[in-house]
């Protein structure tokens, strides 16, 4: 949605006012400056109003996130519209009523002041996600809102940056190919898989060539019902993160709460799990419902990822034999921070989740803490995090992080795409030593 807005305030700048007005679900999104943080992540230039008492949600009857109130240039309400709506639509409807009040000269045209304001020159900017390949000592890391990929060693030299900073959508060589708010990452070989996610696409770059090519997603927003097709031809929605097994590569796509599937050697991509409507329903992969799914990860056998409107854990069989289970999680608005065993453990907002020898480890982004899920007990413990956003270094608990959005693991250590600190940091499992890592070189 916001990225629709985008282009309809650039395309109608002089006829078109957007005022957001934030009334959070979450506790941890509640406060001001997470408010700030979310606005410059989004890169928003319109005026957001936090609305942390639901006094414009309840004065306006607001049922449902996201919801489109439209306003008359004499202030009155002519027209609501709950989810998501394609931006042909949007751009349609804003068109029309554009030519009625442009007639009846009642539309003031000069245009609204704005700002936008940018994160101050840092290495990184929200960094989304990351992957480490322990194998050969390298680190991939989303830089996501520079629009780009950097390939490091795993103590932070820099290898290559791919895609330009600002945001496109071209394919080519590392310099000349660009991203727009690039999120999951996957690694096959020496081919690197990346969701595009605000091009609704899913790249792949080929380590060796230097080159980066589309292999699906056509660049538009795809929406509800979808049942996919042939893979360039499909509108994806949202692709958030990405594992591989064998030749299938699995596709958190959060806009549409499914997991989908893409047979890279067959043209085609598909919805394997999720039927497409919000919610936490156990069933077979076709008739499960998923919320926002936003990260995945594997052992090899089955799937595990994380709901994020759920706050929940859950996982399927690979081989779709079996149904979506949940780990832990209860609902839309069942949310919290506990640990202990799994029928009673809270997170809230979780946006990352790595495997690792029979444990989970868990971005439990909005409690800003790292958490370790061993699936043969069923027991839930953070093990970095105060649970006050910040950026300390020191050991465990005592540490902090900031809306960490993802986890990889390597050599011992996690690496934390510490997103809304603009930095990746780096846990010693054995130790608890929590370091920032010195990217360097560019």
């Amino acid at each position: 949605m916001l990225s629709q807005l985008r282009r309809l305030e650039e395309k109608y700048y002089r006829e078109l006012v957007v005022i957001g007005v934030h009334s959070a679900k979450f506790t941890g999104e509640i406060d001001t400056a997470s408010l700030s943080q979310a606005v410059l992540r989004n890169q928003l230039s319109h005026p957001v109003v936090n609305d942390n008492q639901f006094l414009v949600w309840k004065n306006y009857a607001i049922r449902a996130w996201p919801t489109l109130i439209f306003i008359d240039p004499k202030g009155k309400v002519i027209g609501k519209h709950e989810g998501e709506l394609p931006y042909k639509a949007f751009d349609n409807l804003l068109k029309n009523m554009i030519e009625v009040y442009t007639e009846s000269h009642v539309l003031d045209t000069r245009p609204f002041s704005k700002k936008v304001d940018n994160v101050d020159d840092k290495m990184l900017a929200f960094p989304g996600k990351l992957l480490a390949d322990g194998y050969n000592s390298r680190l991939f890391i989303s830089d996501t809102n520079h629009n780009r990929i950097l390939i490091t060693s795993l103590d932070g030299q820099i290898h290559n940056v791919i895609g330009g900073s600002a945001p496109g959508f071209l394919d080519g060589d590392y310099i000349s190919a660009t991203f727009q708010g690039p999120q999951g990452l996957a690694l096959n070989g020496e081919c690197l898989y990346v969701a595009d996610t605000e091009n609704n696409a899913i790249r792949k770059v080929d380590l060796l060539e230097g080159i980066v090519t589309t292999i699906a997603g056509t660049g538009e927003q795809g929406f509800w019902g979808s049942g996919g097709g042939e893979i360039k031809g499909t509108a994806l929605n949202s692709p958030w993160d990405l594992v591989i097994i064998g030749t299938t590569l699995f596709i958190a796509m959060a806009g549409s709460h499914q997991i989908w599937m893409l047979e890279r050697m067959e043209d085609k991509i598909t919805p394997f799990a999720g039927t497409g409507r919000e919610g936490i329903l156990d069933d077979t992969p076709a008739e499960a419902q998923l919320a926002q799914p936003s990260g995945i990860t594997t052992d090899g056998e089955k799937i595990f990822f994380v709901d994020s409107e759920t706050s929940s854990v859950r996982w399927f069989t690979a081989d779709g034999k079996d149904p979506v289970r949940t780990l832990i999680g209860k609902g839309l608005f069942t949310f919290g921070d506990e640990d202990g065993d799994i029928s009673s453990a809270l997170l809230q907002h979780p946006m990352g989740i790595e495997y690792f020898d029979g444990n989970l480890y868990i971005a439990d982004t909005f409690n800003h803490k790292i958490k370790i899920l061993d699936i043969a007990i069923g027991k839930v413990r953070t093990i970095l995090g105060s649970g006050e956003f910040g950026a300390r270094n020191s050991t465990g608990l005592d540490s902090q992080v900031y809306e960490p959005g993802d986890i990889s693991f390597a050599k011992g250590s996690l690496f934390i795409a510490d997103t809304n600190n603009h930095l990746v940091r780096v846990i010693d499992l054995k130790t608890r030593v929590v370091t920032t890592l010195d990217i360097r070189g560019i």
